[in-house]
């Protein structure tokens, strides 16, 4: 299990998390939901250890370095200039010291153009290849910044059934998207990040409630100036 305690991190005077806490637990999804600048991509970026100088602590309660079995999908993916898709699959597996392996089967769902340069990819189609080489790397934890962001419908439906399925074979999953929807049909529970705070958790019993949570949290004022207008 990934565990966040009490974190806290700031730049300079500005606090961007208040003891935050957390967990990631084997075979589930834990959505994380708020709005730009709540803190998730720190949050992240600190689990991952792309962060050091916060507070709080941040675990593998097996005893290993979070970064040995976890990838991590960035909400902006970036490629090397004049490196192929396949070139790029191939770098991130042997940089873990990982044997190179075949990309088709994976490659016949996602339906890339490996041997095209990665960054010629449109945006959706790099947030693809950054997802399969997570897929073909086979880790016990994945944290997702915004999967879904960029993904046409049908890409969206193949990715929701690829995380369910995953969970379902025992890999934890951190997922943050803007999309309700994709976050309540594939996660077990959900953390509601605002102004630096984890302000609720829901579990998937209590996911009917979130929309209308989150529409009072962060429109009040602005649901009684729309009762005037409509």
């Amino acid at each position: 299990m990934l565990e966040i305690l009490n974190l806290r991190k700031a730049y300079g005077s500005h606090v961007v998390l208040h003891d935050v806490s957390l967990t990631l637990q084997p075979g589930a999804i834990h959505g994380l939901v708020g709005a730009n600048g709540a803190g998730k991509t720190t949050l992240i970026n600190c689990l991952y250890g792309l962060e050091s100088d916060f507070g709080g602590t941040v675990h593998d309660t097996a005893g290993r370095a979070v970064r040995q079995h976890t990838g991590l999908l960035p909400y902006e993916p970036y490629f090397y200039p004049r490196l192929t898709g396949r070139e790029y699959l191939e770098f991130c597996l042997q940089a873990r010291g990982q044997p190179v392996v075949n990309f088709e089967t994976w490659n016949q769902l996602l339906e890339l153009p490996l041997d095209q340069y990665a960054d010629e990819y449109s945006a959706g189609m790099r947030k693809k290849l950054a997802l399969l080489a997570l897929l073909v790397q086979n880790l016990d934890y994945l944290i997702l910044d915004e999967p879904f962001n960029g993904l046409d419908l049908e890409a969206n439906l193949l990715l929701k059934e690829i995380l369910k399925r995953l969970r379902d074979r025992g890999t934890g999953i951190l997922l943050t998207s803007h999309m309700l929807g994709a976050l309540t049909e594939t996660c077990n529970e959900i953390s509601v990040l605002a102004g630096g705070h984890v302000q609720r958790h829901y579990t998937a019993a209590e996911f009917g409630t979130l929309e209308t949570d989150l529409l009072d949290s962060l429109h009040r004022e602005k649901l009684g100036l729309l009762a005037g207008l409509v």
